[in-house]
């Protein structure tokens, strides 16, 4: 009976890990297809004249906390200052 058991524990598990794994490799389609959407909508926006590196900035500014950006402003502002680049 022991057999029995460890045979169905393993069975069970790896349809568990099957399941794991296919969740995953569905995700990462998913992933790759929004990657190619939002290539798209970057090639639209440079084909209507934008600067994309700019795009790509100001979209990692507001995932950023609005503090944060503030000090690092200020931060900038005093270095370039006292490189006379302000």
């Amino acid at each position: 009976m022991s057999e029995y058991s460890s045979d169905a524990s393993y069975r069970v598990t790896a349809d568990e890990l099957r399941q794991f794994i296919e969740r995953i490799e569905r995700l990462d389609m998913e992933k790759k297809d929004i990657a190619d959407q939002q290539k798209e909508v970057m090639a639209e926006a440079k084909s209507r004249g934008y600067d994309t590196k700019v795009i790509r900035k100001v979209v990692a500014l507001r995932k950023r906390d609005q503090d944060d950006i503030a000090e690092e402003e200020a931060v900038m502002a005093m270095y370039k200052e006292a490189l006379g680049m302000a």
